[in-house]
């Protein structure tokens, strides 16, 4: 059952689309989840024991898991909350699962350093997109890559969507680029998936007592393909771990870690700064008066009204579209590009509130546990990351973002230090 594990952590990105019925495309690390959960489950009940947490992270996900479901008596549209929930419900297994199987540091560390090689390897994948279309020019790049390459890993009906409203493209300064997306939909779930993985590739790589070149080099092309997906929102992500990073952690982390975590720090605010498309998408992130900033602004407007005028269970699950545009599809990527909002808008202001709760908790535990091993300082600047990117959009829907989410956030226990797996 842990080999399904790491198995599962190792296909994440690279997840094949199924088509089990006509215009629906599905998800396959869904069904690897679910198959792992089973096995979980008939294998507690033959053993007369089910191990699920009791405490407050997992109460918090469980409460988060039924005010969603509550949510549909508000909705106008119960097929759209269904979908939604069919989704959640077939994520969130994964919590409980990997909550009980990474027992040990063995384990975790097996499992980070699964997460971190596939997440290299898609990473790489990104980066060569990026840099065909100084090759073969960004349209031949682009044409290429919706043609042949995303289909398998969206679904034939997902990925005519996401080329109808395609975000691949980015104008800087008058120039178009082809912006790294890899097997993602778009740059900037790609950007949340990256965001994630690439302090944990740092802190193996510090964590290592043989092996260090290869977790930086790792680490290295992780954050080279996150800054390539040009996407603000990743850029905000990253600029904020940075500075909690030297605001909390600066005292607490060993002296003979210092010099590495200011090179990665000066390298990463260096390319961030010094003038390049890079440094310029990055400052227009602060800038009110660009169209789309002025865009982000007028959603966030729109969706506080809409939680405003529904703050108790939202307008249900997977309605917020309706609210906006009552002729949507279900397809549209209408949503406020702030998944603190989004989940206000549809479920409610509690379950906003304890969907905060599920992060804060997760990375104050991982803080605490930062002295015992290294890793868990750079979890904690994962989920700062991941909370800093959320203001600005929702991957709370992206199967791959929010799996890497949760098993991340199921290291959050006592787990054993022994040599056993």
């Amino acid at each position: 059952m842990y080999k399904l594990l790491l198995l599962i952590a190792f296909y994440l990105p690279f997840q094949l689309a199924l088509n089990p019925v006509n215009g629906v495309d599905l998800a396959s690390i869904r069904v690897l989840i679910l198959a792992l959960f089973c096995i979980w489950l008939a294998q507690g009940l033959k053993n007369k024991k089910i191990t699920i947490g009791n405490n407050l992270q997992t109460w918090l996900i469980n409460s988060f898991l039924f005010l969603n479901l509550f949510s549909i008596i508000a909705a106008k549209n119960t097929d759209w909350s269904a979908r939604k929930l069919l989704f959640l419900f077939s994520i969130f297994p994964v919590y409980f699962v990997a909550s009980y199987l990474i027992s040990t540091q063995k384990r975790m560390m097996q499992i980070i350093r699964t997460l971190v090689f596939s997440g290299a390897i898609v990473a790489g994948i990104g980066i060569v997109q990026f840099a065909a279309q100084f090759i073969v020019g960004f349209q031949q790049a682009y044409v290429f890559w919706a043609k042949h390459v995303i289909v398998p890993f969206l679904g034939q009906s997902f990925g005519e969507e996401v080329l109808k409203n395609p975000s691949w493209l980015v104008n800087i300064a008058g120039k178009t680029y082809l912006r790294a997306t890899s097997l993602f939909p778009d740059p900037h779930m790609f950007s949340f998936y990256l965001g994630l993985l690439a302090p944990l590739a740092l802190g193996l790589a510090l964590s290592s007592k043989k092996q260090k070149i290869l977790p930086f080099l790792f680490f290295t092309i992780i954050l080279a393909a996150d800054l390539l997906t040009f996407s603000r929102g990743g850029y905000v992500g990253l600029f904020a771990g940075l500075v909690f990073a030297g605001t909390f952690f600066w005292k607490k982390i060993r002296s003979r870690y210092r010099g590495i975590m200011m090179a990665a720090g000066v390298l990463i605010l260096a390319v961030m700064l010094i003038p390049s498309p890079v440094s310029q998408r990055f400052l227009s992130s602060f800038n009110l008066k660009e169209g789309s900033n002025q865009g982000r602004l007028a959603m966030w407007a729109k969706a506080s009204d809409v939680t405003i005028g529904h703050p108790l269970i939202g307008v249900g699950i997977g309605n917020y579209p309706l609210e906006v545009v009552p002729t949507a599809s279900y397809r549209d990527p209408i949503y406020a590009h702030n998944t603190y909002l989004d989940i206000a808008a549809e479920t409610g202001i509690l379950n906003a509130l304890i969907w905060i709760g599920i992060l804060a908790v997760a990375t104050a535990g991982f803080w605490k546990k930062a002295q015992e091993n290294i890793l868990f300082f750079f979890l904690t600047m994962s989920l700062v990351i991941f909370s800093a990117h959320s203001v600005v959009e929702t991957a709370l829907y992206s199967p791959v973002v929010l799996t890497l989410l949760l098993i991340l956030i199921s290291l959050n226990k006592n787990i054993k230090n022994e040599k056993t797996s």
